[in-house]
Formats: structure tokens, sequence, C-alpha cells
């Protein structure tokens, strides 16, 4: 059982398609031909899930020139080139020229081999999709612009251009809400986490999202006003999603209490109003409060509902770590995941890495059902109260960390492995192993050579290519230290 996103995932891209006008006049019937192409693009576009702006089709200079001023009022997450036949680059040279986001060209034609004995012009000039990209990339590069990205193939059933089509429909909702998020910091990083420090403005110029800074004081408001009815309809919610078995082997936890529930149950509640009132996209924080108050009690509670958030599509951080927030965001919006991990003891015996991290994680990613614990003591912080426990889903994983360089870049470090069902720790904690090719050792080494903070975001399935895109159109460097 999946929890339901909190908002349904968006973008807009735009489609514009180029052709040559003085083949029309030539070629009865070939417009209405090319026109119908654009309209296959558009309606496989829509299947994604985005919306889409049509901006017609382009055949000279004048038209091209005449369609931008609309084009850089949609403010668009991508920009699709619809290469519906050979066009003189007179009708892109001015689009890569104003226009801000990745342009992808599309040359998908409608066979996908000529009919070579009955051939004819028409039919060559009806799948002639290729013939002028280099034509495109060419006048980018003497532009000094980003080389526009292509997808190649044809209408018949090719699940190369389906699969290519939809990467950059999720690459486009990525990069939506990295443009015009509000990605909340409260408290301040975990005390000697040196790793853990960000300028809240290299946020902002990197990724575009804003970062509104949030006293604890704004959520311990919504705390203290918590609505009772609104607190037992959360409780419902959390036993609905959670297990709560008895206590195996660690001496630090037991089966979930009354009161460890009610309090998990009622700063659910707190952050639901917190998101509200300051419209939200993610959150960062750490905070410890005073011993034996209840902001420490509440500051000290909030991974259960971290987890139920994250499932439903809001990325939330501890330990200040707005970075890995900001990894957890893409995951989300490319709908792979993204829970909150660091590397745990290592299992030299199977040559895996046990993966995972005390909250808060993307509950809809797990195998089975999440288990809830009863801890005595937050191990390394203060607190105590209820602990969430799974492993993720058995098979390919993804993991990104989000460091920075030496001159305060920020750095993708990107991994693929798989996740293997093996037996974890019951101590109140999420784990899964991580087998990441052959020898673990190695791959450890060379993980931490690149610079990584220690956090990272966990998902499901293998995304590096799509990453590392998502990173190139954002100016970012990136290594992919191991790919599966």
């Amino acid at each position: 059982m999946n929890i339901p996103r909190i908002k349904p995932l968006t973008a807009k891209v735009g489609v514009i398609g180029v052709g040559h006008h003085t083949y029309w006049a030539q070629f009865d019937g070939l417009l209405d031909e090319m026109r119908r192409k654009q309209d296959v693009l558009v309606e496989r576009l829509e299947t994604n899930g985005v919306e889409v702006a049509d901006f017609g089709l382009v055949d000279n200079a004048k038209a091209a020139y005449a369609a931008l001023p609309d084009m850089k009022a949609a403010d668009l997450d991508v920009l699709f080139v619809d290469m519906v036949t050979y066009a003189t680059s007179s009708t892109f040279g001015c689009i890569v020229r104003e226009i801000n986001c990745p342009i992808v060209l599309v040359a998908m034609q409608p066979l996908s081999a000529m009919d070579y004995p009955n051939g004819t012009t028409y039919m060559q000039l009806c799948n002639d999709d290729y013939c002028s990209v280099p034509e495109f990339t060419g006048v980018a590069v003497r532009l000094g612009k980003p080389v526009p990205y292509v997808i190649l193939g044809h209408e018949d059933g090719d699940p190369v251009v389906d699969a290519e089509l939809k990467r950059w429909c999720d690459i486009a909702k990525a990069r939506h809400d990295l443009r015009k998020g509000r990605v909340g910091l409260m408290g301040h990083v975990l005390e000697s986490m040196l790793d853990m420090h960000c300028d809240p403005t290299m946020v902002t110029t990197a990724f575009g999202c804003h970062v509104p800074l949030i006293e604890p004081h704004d959520l311990y408001r919504h705390y203290r006003e918590a609505d009772a009815g609104k607190i037992e309809e959360k409780k419902k919610i959390i036993l609905s999603f959670f297990d709560t078995p008895d206590p195996i082997s660690d001496p630090l936890t037991e089966k979930l209490t009354d009161a460890d529930l009610h309090e998990a149950a009622k700063c659910a509640v707190a952050l639901d109003g917190l998101i509200e009132e300051y419209d939200l996209t993610g959150l960062a924080y750490y905070y410890e409060g005073e011993a034996g108050s209840d902001m420490r009690k509440m500051v000290t509670n909030l991974i259960v509902g971290n987890s139920l958030l994250q499932g439903a599509g809001f990325p939330m951080c501890g330990e200040f770590d707005i970075k890995n927030c900001i990894a957890m965001l893409i995951f989300d919006r490319l709908d792979i995941g993204g829970s909150f991990a660091e590397f745990h003891p290592v299992d030299f015996q199977q040559d895996t890495v046990l993966v995972g991290h005390d909250g808060p994680h993307h509950i809809n990613i797990a195998e089975g059902k999440p288990v809830l614990r009863s801890l005595k003591k937050y191990h390394g912080k203060p607190g105590s109260g209820a602990g969430v426990e799974f492993q993720i889903k058995e098979g390919p994983i993804t993991m990104m960390s989000v460091g920075q360089t030496a001159d305060g870049r920020f750095k993708f470090v990107i991994a693929e492995g798989e996740s293997e069902r093996r037996p974890i720790p019951p101590t109140g904690n999420t784990n899964t192993h991580g087998r990441f090719g052959k020898d673990v050792r190695k791959f450890l080494i060379d993980w931490v050579k690149e610079g990584p903070t220690h956090h990272f975001a966990l998902g499901i399935g293998h995304h590096a290519d799509t990453l590392v895109l998502l990173a190139e159109t954002l100016g970012i460097e990136t290594v992919v230290v191991r790919k599966a």
C-alpha cells in the first residue's frame, strides 16, 4: 500500500516543429503529414503526465522569431524540437540562443526503414527527421550554447523512443520543482558535522529553489495547537502503514508504546500544519531543545511523520542536510523513491554493505510492511520515541550524494547496485544489504575518493544515466562511481 502524493508530479514542456517552407508547394499533402507527426509527439508526451504547450510548426526564420516570445513566456521546463523533416537551421538559431531550458531534438521518423523498391522523394522527406540534426547541433556550438540532446528513432513501436521521452518528462518534473520549490531549513547543523554546512544562496544559484528559514518555534506553535481529532486520525494512518512487533535482540527497543504513538502522531500533525503555512516543497532540520522540555520532545519525534511525508512526495532530511534534501527531492520527482541513507557495517562475508539511517525514509519503496519500534534512546542524539525499520525493495538500486568541492560548487556522486533480501539488525532503523558489483571494499574506497557528503538519497531501479543528464542541464559536475 502506497501513500498518495500530497501534490501530483507536474512539469510544463514545449513542442515546436521545424520544416522547410519550399517543400509545401512542391509536394501536396506533405505539410499535413508533418502536422500529423507533430501531433503524435504531443500525444506521447501527454501520456507521461506533463502539460504540453504546442507552438506549431515553423518553416523559416521569420516564423521562428514570431514564435519565440510565446515560447519564452511559457516558462518551460524542457523544450522538444520536433524534426519532422529537413529544416534549415535558420528556424533554430534564435530558439537556441534565447531559450534557457534544456532543448531536446526529436527525430522520430514514421517508418523503421524505407520501402526501398517503392521509394519516393515524398517518402524520403516524410522520414528525413535526422537530416538536419547535425546542422542544428553545429549552430548551437557556433552560438556558444549547449549541444541539444537528441532522441532518435521511429514511430513504429520503438521502445527506445518511448523510454527517452519518459526520461525527459521525468527530468522536466525534477527541474520544475527544483526551479520553483521552497526547501525549508529549520534549526542548525548537528554539531561537528562539517560536511553538512551549506550556503542557502548557493542552493538557489545552482537549483533555483528558495530556502525559507524556519524557526523551531514555528513548528512548536502547530504542535502546541494540534487538534485532538487530527491526532487520532493520524494514529490510524500510522498503524495502517506500519507493523508494531515485539522486540527481538536489541535492549534499546521495545514494542511501540501508546505514548510514543501519540507523540509521533502529534508531531506529524504539526508538520502538516507547518508545510501548509509556509507552502514548503521540502524541509531539512535539526534541533535539540532544552532537556526535559516539550520542545525537545517534539523535535526528536519527527521521524514517523517524516517517513509518511516522504512517501507522499515531500522530502524531509534530518541532521540539517539540505544538500541531501535536494537529492531526495530529485529522486522523488523521478518517481524512484529517495530514502535518507548512509553506510553502516560492511558484510565482508557476503561482499555487501548495510545502507540505511534512523530516518526519514521513503516508505513507498519498502520491501513488505515497515515496522515501528519504540526506542529508549536515539543513539548519538538526544531523545527517545518511535523508530522506523524496514528494508527497501529487492532489486536494482541507485544512490546519489550531493557533495561540495573546495570552491563551493555542488557535485553529484552516483552509484548503481542491487538491494538483496538478507537479515538486517532489528534496531528500529532502516537497513538494506547493498551490493555494488564485486569487491565492496574497493567500491567504498572509490566512493569516498569523490568527496560525497556522508548522506545520500537511495532509490529503486538503475537511473545513473538520467541523473547524469539532469546534472548536465543544471551545469553540475557529476561522477558515476559504479554503474551496474
